[in-house]
């Protein structure tokens, strides 16, 4: 099982009434809480660890998780009220501005944490959750509690503006980072993380240095790499598609990611340090492949197993 750690929020879309005045729809999301509905879809055994709220938003929230066969039995239920992301969206790509204060999730402190029985083979850690305590400082914790007992996956996606304190904030992930077997990271995560160093590859490098057996760097349209130290970089090309909007790309991408090396067995520190390139290409592309798919339709809507071709 695959245990995805962080945040379930409301996605609040754009959208036009009938008579033209702007509004607001509500989506489920989170990108945690995407990336394991979209390991569900795909077939994997997977759970969310979150705080759900008893409101009517968190109650939507179950439904979506249940919809796409996503375990709830490690969620944090409170009367606090649910996270609300208002998106807006340019040229495809989307910004957040996010309603978290004394919320479901962000409550969630140490001693809220559930035990992780041993059948959980891989743990993701990411998202927003990881900026405001005390919920971070929990994750963290638990990240380090777990690691070398199980594989542990991160991916910060970083939001500049949700970030009130850059300095910890950058702490905090590198903390993780220094536990984790696997890291995703975006062209802007690297950016933010590492804006003293020159450029992309070499910032990535710097995070292998840190601790983890595998960097994958996205880029967008222009596709995916795997880094290893002492090996040559592994790439793979974005799939083309017509762009509705971009929201859950990233989430996607790791969901497939996990979803085919758990499927070739390389869910393992060792194993993904000494994986073939064919093997982590084949990751990489099927990644790609459903990450395609969620951003060729609007909002966070990642594929079903049968709608995808590997």
């Amino acid at each position: 099982m695959i245990v995805c750690c962080g945040e379930a929020l409301i996605d609040m879309l754009p959208a036009r009434t009938d008579t033209g005045a702007e509004a607001f729809v509500p989506h489920c999301g989170g990108a945690v809480f995407n990336t394991a509905v979209a390991l569900g879809r795909l077939d994997i055994e997977a759970a969310l660890l979150t705080g759900l709220s008893r409101d009517f938003w968190g109650e939507m929230l179950r439904d979506g998780l249940r919809k796409s066969r996503v375990d709830t039995r490690f969620a944090v239920v409170s009367d606090r009220p649910t996270t609300l992301a208002f998106v807006q969206l340019r040229d495809g790509q989307a910004s957040y501005s996010f309603h978290d204060e004394h919320s479901a999730g962000r409550g969630i402190t140490a001693q809220d944490l559930p035990d992780i029985p041993d059948r959980v083979d891989t743990l993701f850690f990411g998202g927003i959750s990881l900026c405001n305590p005390p919920f971070c400082d929990s994750l963290v914790a638990l990240a380090e509690r777990e690691a070398g007992k199980r594989t542990i996956m991160v991916d910060p996606n970083i939001r500049p503006g949700f970030v009130s304190d850059a300095e910890r904030y950058r702490e905090r992930v590198m903390r993780l980072i220094a536990v984790a077997d696997l890291i995703k990271v975006s062209d802007e995560d690297l950016a933010w993380l590492l804006p003293d160093l020159p450029d992309d590859l070499t910032r990535a490098q710097a995070l292998l240095k840190a601790g983890p057996a595998l960097v994958l760097l996205t880029r967008g349209s222009a596709g995916a790499t795997a880094l290893r130290a002492d090996t040559a970089p592994v790439s793979a090309a974005a799939r083309k598609v017509a762009v509705v909007d971009t929201v859950g790309a990233g989430d996607t991408f790791n969901a497939g990611f996990l979803a085919k090396a758990q499927a070739l067995g390389l869910l393992d520190r060792h194993r993904l340090q000494t994986a073939s390139e064919d093997d982590l290409k084949s990751c990489l592309s099927f990644a790609a492949q459903a990450a395609a798919v969620t951003v060729s339709r609007a909002g966070a809507n990642p594929p079903w197993a049968n709608e995808l071709t590997d």
